[in-house]
């Protein structure tokens, strides 16, 4: 029961027997155009001057408004129930009637514009995007766009309720269309004519995300998305934090994080419960927005419980590389191995595409000819025979490598094992390490999504090499109060 039904029963169960007829009627009366104005009104109620829930509260979402008129792409990646689909929908219906409030900082269309809205499937922008802009199915106009301003809707085939274009008044005279597109057939249905604005809300493909942008060139529109980032480090959310506001490119993104805590109608009482009820590894993505965890990643540990940075490593520390081989992209991790702690630290990396085994040689001999490295000698893209031929090339190059076990699942867990246990540390320099941390994970159906992965083999191979293969330089002699490695079993003490 809403809190409008609440107010409406207690004032007549009050009052209905102290007035008479007329006057019930007329109270009646006034609580169904309260009524009306809190169904039917939506976009004049929306972040008002005062109250408790006053524009001066909701700072993320009125700057996301703001930065469109700097911006072409911007990305509201929010929290769950922060607003995030009611923040798209509001920007989109001004821009689809023309009217903008007194408050409007951001981009403005002059005149009617063609918009796109996207989602995941048919059910899905019928029951989210929809019904924010329209309201419900039968009720039109109980969403953010004016019931009087809804020209036409006309029907999507075979979805119940759902339709696919909608027709709105434009304050100039003209009138706006939106158009409500999905994932489903990938980028192939977002081919078309120029579009003057675009709306995404959930997180999509980069292809259709890139498709969706090549419709702006021509009126150099904009477009924003809106989601929780529960994908992690996707190829969308890393290109707007790589080519954010905060660096010096020639085409900035603009990227707003919202949390809980940056809104003011979740109490803390259903904060608290919301984060029961959430996975420990998605309680960030979800009530904070963070993309650095991730429904199925395969390392769901905080970055901030990771990355150190960088120190001077012991010069008796031994140490050992991981070394993961292909055309398109040759990687290298390095590690130093704390045996009084039982820490490695990863603090040393080479990540470089298309050159000859002799380039990367050199650069891994230049990090110490004396360290050994775990090698996979079936490397990617190769038939086993020419993996065998590329290993003794390296060897011929001088490289101290061996055969890296190659034990894709137990390999993981044991890298879990020492991530999720405090025993495994990325120096902060190491930036293709960190990013591919935050990248990898499973599909829907459990495999693991072989990109992005380079490094992630590097260090797998590395965690899973028996201690005896960790070597120190021939002039360092272990201290007194280190156990000397070669007392140490194979594998893990």
């Amino acid at each position: 029961m809403s809190l409008l039904d609440t107010l409406t029963k207690s004032l007549l169960s009050v009052y209905t027997e102290k007035l008479n007829a007329k006057q019930q009627e007329e109270l009646i009366h006034c609580l169904d155009i309260l009524a009306n104005d809190t169904k039917f009104n939506k976009f004049n109620n929306l972040f008002p001057d005062e109250g408790e829930y006053r524009r001066e509260l909701y700072h993320r979402h009125i700057g996301f408004f703001g930065a469109g008129l700097v911006y072409k792409e911007r990305a509201f990646l929010a929290a769950n129930r922060t607003g995030k689909t009611q923040c798209g929908a509001y920007e989109t219906t001004c821009h689809a009637t023309g009217i903008y409030p007194h408050w409007w900082t951001g981009r403005r269309y002059t005149s009617p514009p063609l918009i796109w809205t996207g989602s995941k499937t048919s059910a899905t922008s019928r029951d989210i995007i929809q019904d924010a802009l329209l309201g419900e199915f039968h009720a039109l106009g109980s969403g953010l766009i004016p019931r009087d301003l809804i020209e036409k809707c006309e029907p999507k085939r075979g979805i119940p309720n759902a339709y696919e274009i909608i027709k709105v008044k434009h304050i100039t005279g003209g009138v706006s269309t939106i158009v409500l597109k999905t994932y489903e057939q990938g980028s192939d249905t977002w081919l078309g004519s120029a579009v003057d604005f675009i709306w995404v809300d959930e997180e999509c493909p980069k292809d259709v995300y890139d498709e969706a942008l090549i419709r702006l060139m021509t009126t150099k529109g904009s477009m924003v998305t809106t989601f929780t980032p529960l994908n992690g480090m996707t190829e969308v959310v890393q290109a707007f934090l790589d080519n954010s506001q905060e660096t010096d490119v020639k085409y900035p993104k603009h990227v707003t994080l919202c949390k809980w805590d940056d809104v003011p109608h979740l109490s803390t009482e259903e904060k608290e419960q919301m984060l029961l009820a959430t996975s420990p590894h998605l309680r960030k993505a979800r009530s904070e927005g963070d993309p650095s965890v991730s429904e199925g990643l395969l390392y769901p540990v905080s970055k901030e419980y990771v990355v150190v940075d960088d120190f001077k490593i012991p010069v008796y520390w031994p140490k050992l590389y991981g070394m993961d081989v292909g055309w398109n992209n040759t990687a290298c991790v390095w590690g130093a191995w704390d045996r009084d702690n039982d820490v490695i630290y990863l603090y040393s990396e080479h990540k470089q595409g298309e050159s000859e085994p002799v380039i990367h040689a050199k650069a891994i001999q230049a990090r110490g000819m004396w360290i050994k490295g775990a090698i996979d000698p079936a490397s990617r893209g190769r038939s086993q025979i020419d993996g065998e031929a590329l290993y003794m090339l390296y060897k011929k190059e001088g490289l101290k490598i061996f055969p890296a076990d190659n034990s894709v699942e137990s390999g993981i867990y044991e890298t879990w094992q020492r991530l999720s246990t405090g025993r495994l540390k990325i120096f902060k320099s190491l930036s293709n390490t960190i990013r591919e941390l935050s990248l990898y994970r499973r599909d829907m159906k459990g495999k693991i999504l072989k990109s992005n992965d380079h490094c992630m083999d590097a260090m797998r191979y590395m965690i899973m090499s028996p201690a005896s293969t960790w070597s120190l330089p021939v002039n360092e002699q272990p201290k007194s109060n280190v156990v000397p490695i070669s007392n140490y079993a194979a594998g893990w003490s």
